[in-house]
Formats: structure tokens, sequence, C-alpha cells
């Protein structure tokens, strides 16, 4: 990737971060925050998991790139996703990770992985809205789904 393209991707981030971060913008629906996921992830080489912390009225507190992994795993450990939710006093979370092989298929151990981080952030209180996995030019929600 040239330094103009990643300039202009920073430069998008920066908008759709402060847009995103504006008082009074709720997260309605998984497409309000597809495309600021996939800027993020997209274009990652290795496979990143991360959250997006929100307050009572969904709105965005901050978004945290919690674990790098491989090409085809991240290991995540759900303690220090609940550490940083309480720290943010987070009332609801969306999680993320990409799949750098470009396939948003989540895999079974994805599926299992959401089902504890939901028990785990459930136990102190903070919702899990939703799960996107990343991929090239698609995005699959766990909500959209059904599995959340």
């Amino acid at each position: 990737m040239q330094a103009f393209e990643l300039e202009v991707i920073q430069q998008a981030l920066a908008i759709l971060d402060s847009h995103l971060k504006t008082k009074g913008e709720a997260l309605q629906s998984p497409g309000a925050v597809r495309s600021y996921l996939r800027l993020q992830l997209e274009q990652e080489q290795c496979e990143v998991f991360a959250a997006l912390f929100l307050d009572t009225q969904h709105r965005v507190l901050q978004f945290v790139r919690m674990f790098t992994g491989t090409i085809d795993q991240a290991s995540v450990y759900p303690r220090e996703v609940v550490k940083t939710g309480l720290a943010l006093n987070a009332s609801a979370a969306i999680i993320c990770h990409n799949h750098p092989s470009g396939d948003s298929t989540p895999s079974h151990a994805d599926r299992q992985l959401t089902v504890r981080l939901k028990e785990a952030l459930g136990l102190i209180e903070i919702r899990l809205l939703d799960h996107f996995v990343i991929g090239h030019g698609e995005t699959t929600s766990f909500a959209e789904m059904g599995w959340i």
C-alpha cells in the first residue's frame, strides 16, 4: 500500500472516529458500525481482535485493539475484555476480529468464544450486542445471523 493510500485511510478513520464519538450519536444497527470496523481491520495481515465499548445510549466510549495473533488465529482472554469494559464503565460492547484469509465466515471457535464473552460480560452487566467478522469486502454480523 502506498503512503498516499495509507494517509487517506487514516483521514477516513479519523473522520469516522470523530463521528462515532460525537455525543448524541448512538449505534442503532449493525450497519452503523460495519464500515468503521472494516476500515480498522480489513487490511491487517494477522488476526486482530478488538472491542467497541459503548455507554448506556450505545454511544462509543472507545475502540480498543485487544489481541493480535497469527495469520489464522488470535488468543483472546475474556478476563482482559472484562477488565477493559469495567475500566471504561461500559454498558455494552461490540466485539470484532478480522480473517486475513478474506473469508468472513465465522468458525466454530469464533462462535464458542462469543458465547464465553457474552457470559463473562453479562456477569458484570455489560451487554454483548454483536460480534463482527471482517473479511475482504465482506463482513459477517452474529446479530444479523441470529447468534446473539
